[in-house]
């Protein structure tokens, strides 16, 4: 579609492909302190000969002094979270953390992503298709709109999709298992870029619609006007030969910057042929 930004594709396969739809802290005990795992983010004893199962040990650390926060990070596919005291993130997939009851909408929403990505996908096609094969304006025209329609399409599957994978992420919130649920959550970038592919594609979508009518609205209007304007001066006995003649033009019109009621030339024949 000839109005249709790379933006919502862009955006679209960013956030269908990352795990940043949701990012927050999960609050977990801290870990002992030993030699090789040493910091803040550990327990440290009282006494240094922490390995004697026979001595006494003293934890000074209470309350919320025992506990750290874990950042995460989850998206369609992966939940991820980092490692205390250490580099790098453990992930698990997220269908398997999602309570048994909401897998299926969850699977419901990666089919209409992946949907919504092949109907945005199928805008850029017949994009192509108007570029490079049809040279007619009213060909390109209909063509342009038919990619108005997918798109529409695409962007209502795109917005049940996130609407459905909303859903699902706070009811794992909720009902997930005991070592994933957040302290603390909120929407990511992904989600964000989500939302944008959404917009651009609606807005896309809207605007080639409202030209296309636009075209054939002022289109019809001035091949009415020429038809009057026909009939008038060069007086056509037969009342159908004005429209004969308009469609002759219309169909010898080819995709030309020019405006598309320009002054025909040679319809001073065609009346001629009329009269004949």
């Amino acid at each position: 579609m000839s109005l249709t930004p790379p933006a919502d594709r862009v955006f679209s396969i960013t956030a269908f492909s990352s795990s940043y739809w949701c990012e927050g802290t999960r609050k977990v005990a801290k870990p002992f302190c030993t030699e090789q795992n040493k910091g803040d983010h550990c327990i440290r004893f009282n006494s240094p000969d922490a390995n004697n199962s026979n001595a006494v040990q003293y934890i000074w650390e209470t309350g919320d002094d025992k506990f750290v926060d874990r950042k995460f990070h989850a998206g369609i596919w992966y939940s991820c979270e980092e490692i205390i005291n250490e580099e790098g993130e453990k992930c698990r997939s997220f269908v398997s953390l999602a309570p048994a009851a909401d897998r299926g909408v969850l699977w419901l929403s990666i089919i209409a992503e992946l949907l919504y990505n092949i109907l945005l996908l199928t805008g850029v096609v017949l994009m192509s298709v108007e570029m490079c094969c049809y040279h007619s304006v009213i060909d390109g025209l209909k063509i342009n709109a038919f990619s108005a329609v997918v798109t529409i399409l695409a962007g209502l599957l795109g917005m049940l999709a996130h609407m459905m994978y909303t859903t699902v992420f706070q009811m794992t919130v909720n009902l997930g298992p005991e070592d994933w649920r957040p302290h603390t959550w909120d929407y990511g970038w992904s989600f964000c870029l989500a939302w944008a592919s959404f917009a651009c594609c609606m807005a896309a979508a809207v605007t080639t619609i409202n030209k296309y009518t636009k075209t054939i609205l002022e289109f019809k209007h001035k091949r009415k006007t020429l038809e009057r304007s026909l009939k008038i001066k060069y007086k056509f006995p037969d009342h159908a030969a004005p429209e004969k003649a308009c469609n002759v033009y219309v169909n010898s019109f080819h995709n030309t910057t020019e405006d598309p009621a320009h002054p025909v030339k040679d319809l001073h024949h065609l009346a001629t042929i009329s009269v004949l």
